[in-house]
């Protein structure tokens, strides 16, 4: 007898969403989270598009009668997939559930944990400030349990699977200290993410590291640069290496505690318009700041970059190497099974009109990172130490 496998809602919802998408991709105007497509159209409308029918046909034929059982979320999956991959363009693409859930808590500046990191079952790490450390956990601990289950055998991903999915306000861990086991009964909590790292060097020469432009890292920008200030800066080294971006509002909060109210950041262009981006803020510095680039700088960092390279008030010079290149802006929409289709929706032009896409920021000071060590055996980072160098002569 053969089996029943027809299309469920669920199923059809998706559908449906993957159609919209199509629509918005088309327009070039975003639709998120609407039961209506760009062109105004509603689902009940969109099930009499020819090509909506004829994708439910074979969707509903292969459901009731490939031979073999079918995976109906892997096979929309993969739909979803080919449909992003036709456009030919790398930033536009499908996350599932799992993928999505992941990037939204890395940008989203916090997560839902006890803060400490782990490789394996050791605490490598834990958050100043966090209920870990509030409870008095250390790093070298094992973690033996969580809430009874296990963990020597589990990698560190369903470690911290089982410790965010407690159904309780706290969870109940056995570490082991030194060969002596411990108990602790630890808060859960969002968790702040350090998205910088920063310090004041010698000469008044302060240095500021941005990991990821998440929604709290302006905040935290500023936090640091209050302190390094109280402390007698005079001078700035931003890095930016290795920061693959993140929020387009994180990048223009965080130029406008540098500029100049009224300051062009940037300009956002697709076929039909273009807008302007201005400081809206009465904070602005004019020290003299020296950005470190590489080639994995990106997006959000170069519209920093470019920003304060083309509208700040003080002396600025780049240093490193050229930047990534990435021109181009990506909306999100998020589908009801929890995934999300990201795609291109506009490229940005920094201030002076120019669009670096596939060009990147070329620095005044090429220096190319190469492993250096000093007497002792400790790493050298030639690119650091040629920007002290640089904005010690500003």
């Amino acid at each position: 007898m053969k089996a029943n496998k027809g299309f469920n809602l669920l199923s059809v919802i998706i559908i449906i969403c993957a159609v919209s998408l199509i629509s918005a991709l088309a327009t070039g105007i975003i639709v998120t989270n609407s039961y209506k497509t760009s062109n105004g159209l509603n689902y009940n409308e969109l099930l009499n598009d020819e090509h909506l029918s004829e994708f439910l046909e074979v969707y509903a034929s292969v459901s009731d009668n490939y031979y073999e059982d079918v995976d109906k979320d892997a096979l929309i999956d993969t739909a979803l997939n080919a449909m992003l991959d036709y456009l030919g363009d790398s930033y536009t693409t499908h996350l599932n559930s799992s993928e999505t859930k992941a990037l939204e808590e890395r940008l989203a500046g916090s997560y839902k944990g006890i803060g400490i990191e782990i490789i394996g079952s050791e605490i490598v790490g834990v958050t100043k400030d966090s209920p870990a450390e509030e409870a008095g956990l250390q790093v070298g601990d094992l973690l033996v349990s969580v809430d009874g289950t296990s963990v020597g055998d589990k990698s560190s991903s369903e470690i911290s699977d089982l410790i965010k999915n407690s159904s309780n306000e706290s969870v109940s861990l056995i570490i082991n200290r030194a060969g002596t086991e411990l108990t602790y009964d630890v808060a859960i909590a969002d968790v702040a993410t350090k998205a910088i790292a920063y310090s004041l060097l010698e000469n008044n020469i302060g240095y500021l590291k941005m990991d990821i432009f998440s929604k709290t890292l302006s905040s935290q920008v500023d936090l640091a640069l209050k302190d390094m200030e109280s402390q007698g800066m005079q001078k700035l080294i931003m890095d930016l290496r290795d920061n693959t971006g993140g929020y387009l509002e994180s990048a223009e909060d965080t130029a406008s505690l540098f500029l100049e109210k009224g300051k062009l950041i940037y300009s956002l262009e697709n076929s039909e318009t273009k807008a302007d981006y201005h400081d809206e803020t009465s904070a602005c510095k004019n020290y003299p700041i020296v950005i470190l680039l590489n080639s994995n700088s990106a997006s959000a960092s170069e519209i920093l970059a470019a920003a304060l390279k083309d509208s700040y008030s003080g002396p600025i010079l780049f240093v490193g190497e050229t930047s990534y290149g990435k021109g181009l802006v990506q909306q999100t929409y998020d589908l009801s099974d929890g995934s999300m289709a990201k795609y291109t929706s506009a490229r940005w032009l920094r201030p002076n009109g120019e669009c670096i896409n596939g060009k990147g920021l070329k620095p005044d000071y090429e220096v190319i990172k190469a492993e250096m060590y000093d007497e002792a055996g400790n790493p050298i980072d030639n690119q650091l130490q040629r920007a002290i160098e640089v904005i010690s002569a500003l």
